[in-house]
């Protein structure tokens, strides 16, 4: 037909996502023991000035498009941050708990809305942690940084453990995933949103029924095989010794580490699916991860960590990244040139986290 035109699709501007790393963990020994030595001496104060150094030196060894990261953020800040949490929240906690021994039992009552509170609180400290280590990592110049209220997000954590417990844990891979979407949903590098959107191509509930399964025979068959040990204790009217507890901690770590196994191929499947519904700009990533490769990180990690007494627990980590790193993949283009500076983010650091112990790296 005269005067008809035919759509012209105009090509996506924007880099294609190369992802590169040059982390050797082994190069972390050192830093380690520092870390370690300088801990006992400090009464563990020195950590978050030890942690800030950990970060540095392994995002400096991640690169996209060939070019490094850079962790910008301070011991003090952490240390500000730890200080803050606690307090906030520890100093009312021990007058609670103070309260109820010293003045009235009645106080006791107030330990519920305590238990709530502490759900929520533990749901922000993992919001916060994310956004002040984005604020922090900066590459080409520009600051990244995570959108939203750490209080939303308390309060949807609370909602879906709560759900969790009804549902005895099958509401945990939607969790999970929900979860997911509200951090990196809200990131951003610079002015320019990452977008999520759930993949789907990953079946989690396959691999989570198996790990539910196999996590309920076992604590079942733990509790029958410690029930003899209970017995003869009744029975002689003897207190716990020695052999006793270490008996009972034997077979909790047996319990453990089926459940570790059990759940690689589920833990696999969840970063699979949450990197394949992470969008920047035209960008997708892909995850390269499978249970038995997975296994073999965790158990050597945990090999390294028992064995160093925790002092090499740094090395694990850098084992962690470069694990991830190695198979992080990306398709399509994204804005990297058009990204504009993003605000500095928060003053302090992670502390709420480090109250609760649930900083992710």
């Amino acid at each position: 037909m005269d005067g008809a035109h035919t759509p012209v699709s105009t090509p996506a501007s924007g880099e294609t996502l190369t992802f590169g790393q040059t982390i050797a963990p082994g190069s972390l020994i050192g830093l380690s023991l520092k870390n370690g030595l300088l801990n006992i001496i400090t009464l563990t104060l020195y950590r978050f000035w030890g942690k800030t150094e950990v970060r540095r030196r392994v995002w400096s060894h991640v690169t996209l498009n060939g070019e490094p990261f850079e962790y910008t953020g301070r011991g003090k800040e952490l240390f500000l941050g730890f200080l803050t949490a606690m307090l906030l929240v520890g100093v009312p906690y021990l007058a609670l708990i103070l309260a109820i021994q010293f003045v009235s039992p009645l106080f006791a009552f107030l330990l519920v809305p305590v238990y709530i509170a502490v759900i929520v609180l533990v749901g922000m400290a993992i919001f916060m942690t994310w956004r002040y280590m984005a604020s922090r990592t900066v590459w080409r110049g520009v600051r990244f940084q995570l959108r939203g209220k750490a209080g939303g997000y308390g309060w949807t954590y609370l909602g879906y453990a709560l759900l969790n417990g009804v549902t005895l844990g099958w509401f945990s891979p939607a969790m999970t995933m929900r979860l997911a979407a509200r951090i990196w949903g809200g990131m951003s590098y610079g002015d320019q949103p990452v977008s999520w959107k759930r993949a789907n191509k990953h079946n989690l509930y396959g691999p989570f029924a198996i790990a539910w399964v196999v996590g309920l025979i076992g604590y079942f068959a733990m509790i029958a095989a410690m029930i003899p040990m209970f017995m003869e204790m009744g029975r002689s009217g003897t207190e716990p010794g020695a052999m006793f507890i270490v008996r009972v901690y034997g077979y909790a770590f047996v319990y453990a580490l089926v459940i570790v196994i059990a759940s690689a191929a589920y833990h696999a499947a969840v970063m699979r699916e949450i990197a394949a519904s992470i969008r920047f700009g035209d960008a997708s990533l892909a995850l390269d991860v499978k249970g038995g490769a997975l296994l073999g990180l965790s158990l050597t990690n945990l090999l390294i960590i028992v064995l160093s007494l925790g002092f090499l627990q740094p090395v694990a980590m850098a084992r962690s990244a470069k694990f991830m790193i190695e198979r992080l993949t990306s398709a399509g283009v994204a804005p990297l040139d058009q990204a504009q500076q993003a605000p500095r983010g928060p003053k302090t650091g992670e502390g709420l986290a480090d109250a609760f112990d649930v900083s992710p790296f």
